[in-house]
């Protein structure tokens, strides 16, 4: 099953910073606009950031805009998430998928948490 695998994560305290990698086989990375998602425990997974294929758009969710900053590289078939000034309301499992997500490429995901 091809699956995208994220990487990046951990344990931080408030105020500090990571920064989150997905990389996923090259035919269902580079053609589509990739996207960021996040579930916390007790909550659904929800969108966070979106960037377009071509690199040249971004969407950040209104409510980690200025914090949260997406990017990706083609040739390496990476997307990133820099998350600056982290809270303990990030904390939760980060996933990557399309934009929209597409149901059967979702990964394990990887566990941020922010605590002091």
């Amino acid at each position: 099953q091809v699956q995208f695998v994220e990487s990046g994560g951990g344990l931080v305290q408030p105020g500090e910073s990571l920064k989150l990698s997905c990389t996923g086989p090259g035919n269902i990375f580079k053609p589509f606009d990739m996207g960021w998602y996040r579930q916390a425990p007790g909550d659904e997974r929800d969108f966070l950031a979106a960037i377009s294929w071509s690199n040249t758009t971004t969407f950040i969710r209104e409510s980690v805009r200025g914090r949260f900053f997406i990017s990706r590289d083609n040739d390496k078939n990476t997307v990133y998430l820099q998350m600056n000034n982290l809270k303990s309301e990030d904390t939760a499992v980060y996933y990557c998928n399309h934009y929209p997500a597409a149901p059967d490429y979702w990964g394990q995901g990887i566990q941020v948490t922010v605590s002091s």
